[in-house]
């Protein structure tokens, strides 16, 4: 016999989820203006949003219960098409350029009615409220609306969940993300190079999304307001970071680095407890971090290599443009037919290790920023001073791999300031001397680690780091031993680099002495590589200090 139906509600609007909604007055309903029986879907529970999930195109479970979805043509972010509103309230702090275009605040109000006017015509939509940053003296209510299920999954699983007590005082969120990435920008609106466009409001503390589906744009539009909200208003420094914190001594360590260096394998340590993969702010108080949730890639993820995340990818949990078995619906995920930038997001305590509340009320002992260079010459471990941790911090270098973008087809040299160039606001020394500060304040030892060839570069015939290595060199400086050994300095970049290291062969420490192509050929790998380092690191250097531009090789 079936369940009877739910008792009515007093209004033409259908509310699922939220029992506070009543009635049209509420400001939810006079903000979207709904004057249609619309299914609204308010912080509904995951096996809810699968079964609205399975209705869209694409989507399905896999054979360990993750929510399958395709997120349509644009499988990853679209920098290009990121724009921030050019109005009086924030725009002195800008970094205005490449990273940051400029909006005007008339095609700001044409992409806002616009998504709107597509967020009303829809069936059924999808609120969450949620908060981003763990501590409570600093986080800040966020609000999503969107028509998808899987974008609502998304976001509960990417922001921190409130209890039932918080959301029933939600009240007004801090900021609203109107997702329409189904319905396209309009191309003829000023400003506007294609029918995609994510912009942000920091006077109306908004966002909008348009013509995309991919769901990190909602992640990422998160990241970018705390880049800004977070130095601006409290003093707090943002950061693009993996962290974890030893079991025992409660030592915190940093991890930054771009995609592929290892940042999310590295700080995925048993012994120690995660704080998060991703996204941290580091306070007076210490560090927490921003997000509730885990944003794994999964191409060629094992469970050998990576049982953490591979354990995670289970019910309530996300798999994004995966290939998979449509009879079984086991994912192949070697398979990048679809998109080299296959992911999973679930929530973080599906990580046995994870640290609940993700933060710390110490400061961070070791500060880890991860290259992989593929030249081959960068030394497996470097100790940093401080303007060297500037530079580099600032400099954010790694190599690109081949077949990671369509036209790549061997690696090349790729810089990112601050680890996260994408998602700043401010300009980048802003941040690398609030790193410096605090450095320098809580005594933490800094470390340049390169994951990537050793012996030679990629294309002579090298071979990469080995991961038991690395995790070696972590284990010396998690222990303090890595600090007693001695150094030497690394020709060119002038680097401190240890001539021993427990579990790492001494011979691999120095590239100088592991080059197996002989003195020039290294000479001549060593400065292309400085080179690069220089000409990047040129237009920073208006900003910088003259000992942080001394930091750089010499070439």
């Amino acid at each position: 016999m079936s369940p009877p139906p739910p008792a009515a509600v007093e209004s033409t609007i259908n509310f699922e989820g939220h029992p506070s909604i009543k009635s049209t007055q509420d400001p939810l309903v006079k903000k979207l203006n709904l004057t249609t029986d619309t299914i609204v879907r308010h912080n509904a529970a995951p096996p809810t949003l699968y079964e609205d999930g399975l209705l869209e195109k694409g989507t399905t479970i896999s054979s360990t219960g993750a929510l399958m979805a395709y997120s349509g043509k644009k499988t990853g972010r679209s920098p290009s098409d990121k724009r921030i509103v050019d109005e009086e309230t924030s725009s002195n702090h800008i970094w205005w350029g490449p990273v940051n275009k400029q909006v005007d605040e008339l095609t700001w109000k044409i992409s806002r009615s616009r998504a709107l006017d597509y967020l009303r015509t829809r069936e059924k939509l999808f609120v969450v409220d949620a908060y981003a940053g763990w501590d409570p003296r600093y986080r800040i209510k966020v609000r999503i609306i969107c028509a998808r299920a899987y974008h609502a999954l998304f976001m509960t699983n990417m922001l921190i969940r409130p209890t039932e007590e918080e959301l029933k005082n939600f009240g007004e969120p801090d900021f609203t993300i109107y997702n329409a990435g189904q319905f396209p920008a309009n191309v003829h609106t000023k400003g506007m190079t294609s029918s995609t466009s994510v912009e942000i409001n920091f006077k109306d503390m908004e966002m909008v999304i348009l013509g995309t589906e991919y769901a990190g744009e909602m992640k990422k539009g998160i990241f970018t307001v705390m880049f800004y909200l977070m130095p601006i208003k409290h003093k707090v420094l943002t950061l693009h970071s993996s962290c974890n914190q030893g079991v025992d001594k409660g030592d915190v360590t940093l991890f930054f680095g771009l995609s592929g260096t290892g940042k999310t394998t590295l700080s995925a340590d048993p012994n120690r407890k995660l704080i998060g993969d991703d996204e941290h702010c580091w306070s007076d108080n210490g560090v927490f971090n921003i997000e509730g949730g885990c944003y794994a890639k999964c191409l060629d993820l094992s469970q050998e290599k990576e049982p953490e995340i591979f354990n995670s990818i289970k019910f309530g949990a996300i798999l994004e443009n995966v290939v998979y078995d449509p009879v079984t619906k086991v994912v192949d995920y070697s398979d990048s037919s679809i998109t080299e930038n296959t992911r999973c997001a679930y929530p973080i305590d599906f990580i046995p290790s994870a640290k609940i509340p993700c933060l710390a009320d110490t400061h961070p002992s070791n500060i880890i920023l991860l290259t992989c260079d593929a030249s081959g010459v960068l030394p497996p471990v470097s100790k940093l001073t401080n303007a060297q941790v500037m530079y580099h911090f600032i400099s954010g270098y790694t190599s690109k791999m081949a077949g990671t973008e369509e036209g790549v087809t061997e690696p090349q040299a790729t810089f990112s300031a601050c680890f996260g160039q994408p998602f700043l606001v401010l300009h980048p020394m802003k941040y690398a001397q609030q790193l410096s500060d605090k450095i320098s304040e809580h005594k933490a030892n800094a470390w340049l680690l390169n994951t990537g060839w050793v012996g030679a570069s990629v294309a002579q015939g090298g071979k990469r780091c080995s991961l038991k290595y690395t995790r070696a060199i972590l284990d010396a400086i998690h222990s303090g031993e890595l600090s007693k050994v001695e150094y030497e300095k690394f020709p060119v970049f002038n680097l401190n680099v240890p001539k021993s290291c427990p579990g790492v062969p001494s011979e691999i420490l120095n590239p100088t002495k592991a080059w197996t192509g002989g003195q020039e050929s290294f000479q001549k790998e060593i400065e292309s590589l400085g080179k690069k380092f220089n000409d990047n690191f040129v237009k920073y250097s208006d900003q910088a200090t003259a000992e942080v531009q001394e930091a750089g090789p010499t070439v």
